[in-house]
């Protein structure tokens, strides 16, 4: 058979709905930055870094475009100012229609192999595809989002850098708002600062500190010890948890849901506690609008129920601690804030 020539290729393949690809097409590899206490991220091998679609991801970001009726973008739930999640127990879709879950944060995902509260997604490409067709979200379809992206020049172009071709695809636009979220990296707080030598804490911040990492405290099973700091949250053998909000859960909730198994009842991703200040409110369910509600609720124990988590000893009983050692313990939190992080341009709208 003999080969193909490349202008017939591409005659062929615009004449049955397909683009070719540049086979000169270039990318500028992005290489991720973070402190050097972090361990390294494990990234997709078919999905790296690029300049180019880290770009294309910013853009399709913030676009309103992507939702049913050009209302919301990504950021509508995920706000800079709020480390990525949102002031609000649930989110409101583009019908009026509430959630049921509190909005995760988006920061150092690159991190992290399990995706939603339940986690039931194990990549970042999958995860983020689901908001953006979701009934009570942002409530589009698919072939609705390429044809308005595809007949904007801008996109064109970006496209064209990013993959080589102006053709849109679902799978080119997760990849793209995958890239884009991989880099929303935080790692420049007082805690990051105490790590690395070059911050000292104050007393009260040293008192939540020994409490955090202390059996009294009871916090580091969960969320890691402070002494590494990189995540406070995302690492470690343990992914899921019920931490007792509640004594009844219904079947199916949290990663029973996933699963199928009873074991999971009541179990939620663990969530970083990087830029838990700005990131309220707490839990799955948003209950908690203050880090004083979700200290008291600690310092109470928990409800005991059949899965909890076996960490939460004081269910039941409490911990009674002391109104310095609640208020050490906030203090402490709020070095693992990071400011700049949520006010750093090169990850605002590019519109």
């Amino acid at each position: 058979m003999k080969k193909m020539g490349f202008t017939l290729m591409c005659a062929l393949l615009l004449a049955i709905g397909c683009r070719p690809v540049d086979p000169k097409h270039e990318v500028t590899t992005l290489v991720l930055e973070y402190p050097a206490h972090f361990p390294e991220p494990t990234l997709p091998l078919d999905n790296e870094l690029t300049e180019e679609g880290v770009l294309l991801g910013r853009h399709l970001f913030y676009d309103v475009r992507l939702s049913g009726d050009n209302t919301q973008n990504c950021n509508s739930c995920h706000r800079q100012e709020s480390n990525f999640a949102e002031p609000t127990p649930y989110s409101t879709g583009i019908d009026g229609i509430d959630g049921n879950i509190n909005a995760m944060v988006l920061s150092n995902l690159a991190w992290q192999d399990f995706f939603f509260w339940d986690g039931r997604d194990g990549s970042l490409e999958d995860q983020v595809k689901e908001p953006i067709v979701n009934p009570i979200e942002m409530h589009s379809q698919w072939p609705d989002v390429i044809d308005k992206i595809e007949q904007d020049l801008t996109y064109n172009e970006l496209f064209s850098k990013a993959f080589g071709t102006t053709e849109v695809s679902k799978e080119k636009v997760a990849k793209a708002l995958s890239q884009f979220i991989r880099t929303l990296v935080t790692g420049t707080s007082s805690l990051d600062s105490y790590i690395e030598g070059s911050y000292s804490f104050t007393s009260s911040e040293q008192k939540g500190f020994d409490l955090f990492n202390g059996e009294q405290g009871d916090c580091f099973h969960c969320h890691g010890l402070a002494t590494t700091g990189y995540q406070m949250g995302a690492f470690g053998l343990l992914q899921f948890s019920n931490n007792g909000l509640d004594s009844i859960y219904q079947t199916g909730d949290g990663r029973e849901a996933v699963t199928g198994s009873a074991f999971d009842r009541g179990k939620f991703k663990i969530p970083s506690l990087r830029n838990i200040e700005y990131s309220f409110p707490y839990m799955h369910d948003g209950r908690f609008q203050t880090l004083a509600e979700v200290v008291d609720f600690y310092n109470m124990g928990g409800h005991l129920s059949a899965t909890i988590d076996p960490n939460m000893k004081a269910a039941g009983s409490g911990r009674n601690w002391s109104e310095v050692e609640k208020k050490g313990l906030i203090d402490f939190m709020k070095t693992f804030s990071d400011p700049t992080f949520l006010m750093d341009t090169s990850f605002s709208s590019p519109w």
